[in-house]
This record gives C-alpha cells, sequence and structure tokens, in this order.
C-alpha cells in the first residue's frame, strides 16, 4: 500500500511539472472570457436586470442580461456571434499591443489590410488570411505570445495602484499577479482574486476605466 501511495505521488508530481514547466511562465488568462458591457441580444447593460446568464458556446462565453435572451440568440447564433465578434474587434484594437502579425512577424498593413480574427472573445491581427490555418493549428502558442506583449505594453502606465477586487494594494501580498481580460492588463494583489473577476469581468474593468479610460488616450 505504501509503495502504491508513493508511486501516485510520483506520477502526479510528474503531470505538475508537465503542466507548468520551469522557464514556460505566462500570465494567466481565461480562453473565452466575456468581456463586453451589454448583452448581445437586447444591448442592456450586464447587471441592469439583475445576475446576467452566463453560457457557453464552443468555449467562448455570452453572458446575457436575463434569461429571456438565450433562447433568441440560440435561434440565429451567427448573427449574434458576428456583433459580438465586431464589438469585440472594436473595443480589444484600441489597446492592441502588437504592430506586427501574430503569426509571421510581418509588420500590420505590409501586405495588405490587416485581417482580424476573433478567437474565443479575444482579438488577434494578422498580416494576411494565409497566417489564420497557422494560428489554429497551435493557438495556445500564439495566445501566449500575445499575453506577454500585453503585458510588457500595458504595465508601465498601469492606472491603479491597487488590486480591482480586494483594494489592496499591489505589492502588499507580495508580487502583483498580472493577468489578461479581452486583451487587456489587470492586476492582482494575489491569484485568490481571479475566481472573483471572473464571475463579474466588466464590473471590475468598469473601475479600472473609471481612473484610465480603456481607450489608452
Amino acid at each position: 500500500m505504501t509503495r502504491m501511495i508513493m508511486i501516485l505521488l510520483a506520477g502526479a508530481a510528474a503531470l505538475v511539472g508537465r503542466a507548468a514547466p520551469a522557464g514556460e511562465t505566462s500570465p494567466p488568462s481565461r480562453d473565452g472570457l466575456y468581456t463586453l458591457a451589454t448583452c448581445p441580444v437586447s444591448g442592456a447593460r450586464l447587471g441592469s436586470m439583475g445576475e446576467p446568464v452566463v453560457k457557453k458556446y464552443d468555449g467562448r462565453e455570452v453572458r446575457f442580461c436575463c434569461a429571456g435572451c438565450v433562447p433568441t440568440f440560440e435561434a440565429d447564433k451567427e448573427t449574434y456571434f458576428g456583433k459580438i465578434d465586431a464589438a469585440v474587434v472594436k473595443e480589444q484594437k484600441k489597446l492592441y499591443p502588437l504592430d506586427t502579425c501574430l503569426v509571421s512577424g510581418q509588420k500590420l498593413g505590409s501586405m495588405g489590410e490587416p485581417v482580424d480574427k476573433v478567437y474565443r472573445n479575444r482579438l488577434v491581427r494578422f498580416c494576411c488570411a494565409g497566417c489564420n490555418a497557422t494560428f489554429d493549428a497551435d493557438p495556445a502558442k500564439y495566445l501566449k505570445k500575445l499575453d506577454a506583449a500585453i503585458v510588457e505594453k500595458q504595465k508601465d502606465a498601469y492606472p491603479a495602484g491597487t488590486c480591482v477586487v480586494s483594494g489592496e494594494k499591489l505589492g502588499a501580498k507580495g508580487e502583483p499577479v498580472d493577468y489578461v481580460a479581452g486583451n487587456r492588463l489587470v492586476r492582482f494583489c494575489c491569484a485568490g482574486c481571479i475566481k472573483v473577476f471572473e464571475k463579474a469581468p466588466r464590473t471590475y474593468l468598469d473601475k479600472l476605466d473609471a481612473i484610465a479610460p480603456s481607450s489608452g488616450e
């Protein structure tokens, strides 16, 4: 029995080691997080009709003002995802950190109009349509690169000296935790605040906007 427990523990340790290899750290982010302020069906501000209703479709969160909007959305998902994508591009392009293609490294605009793609509620930009398939083959690889660029670009000008969730001074509990939400840097006093943030991301992003608008101006 003792030998079996030791084998199981060793196996668990090996799995942890593979999940987070040394030297391959990156800021945490969550695929599919819905960071828009409004319901895609009614246009009402999330929270204006009580707790938003959260659904997930193919790895993408969608947040509704009420349960009544869900059947309308599901009856015509293509149209409503089109609306979401347009809103994501408009909101996230303002703070997009790269002027080069996420895949090829070519200057955006050097091969014609850049291609904007929304992947699980995040904007990624390519020099040409040909880079789309390369991205789709390994999106985690390219999102990791994008996350690092976001932190590097936005960290120095980060507007808040306190955690948007707890209100604690950043650094009071050790090194602040850098997190990417909808191509935007959010800094927490500790990792425990991430789950709280993810339950109502727009609430906390609005706090940041009150300090410095997301336009980056």
